[in-house]
C-alpha cells in the first residue's frame, strides 16, 4: 500500500502471516504497518483456509474503514482500483464506482 499525505508518500506495509493450528481451531495473524503505528489482529477459523479468508477480509475492512481511505490517500497499484483483497458484505457499502466491480 501506499500513502500520500500533500507531497509526502509512504509505504504501507501489510503482512498476512501462515494460518496456525490451535487445538479448537486455527489462527491467522495480520498486521497493517501505517506510519507511526501498527494495527494488527487474528482471525480465528474453523480451518486454515477459513482463518485465511477472515484475515483478509480484516484487512480489507481495516483499509476502507480508514481516514486514508476516506481521505483518498491510500492506494494499492498505479492504475488499479481497490486493495487486493475480499471485504465481507457487512462493509462492502464502503465501495464505490470501479471498486464495487472488482468484487
Amino acid at each position: 500500500m501506499r500513502l500520500q499525505q500533500g507531497d509526502t508518500h509512504h509505504d504501507v506495509p501489510v503482512r498476512l502471516f501462515l494460518p496456525v493450528a490451535d487445538q479448537a481451531a486455527w489462527s491467522c495473524g495480520w498486521e497493517i504497518h501505517w506510519p507511526g503505528s501498527i494495527r494488527s489482529g487474528t482471525a480465528l477459523g474453523h480451518d486454515a483456509l477459513q482463518a485465511l479468508v477472515l484475515a483478509l477480509q480484516a484487512i480489507g475492512a481495516q483499509l476502507y474503514a480508514s481516514d486514508a481511505h476516506a481521505a483518498g490517500e491510500l492506494s494499492w497499484t498505479s492504475g488499479r482500483r481497490g486493495y487486493g483483497v475480499p471485504l465481507s458484505r457487512i462493509i462492502r457499502d464502503r465501495l464505490e464506482g470501479d471498486d464495487a466491480e472488482t468484487l
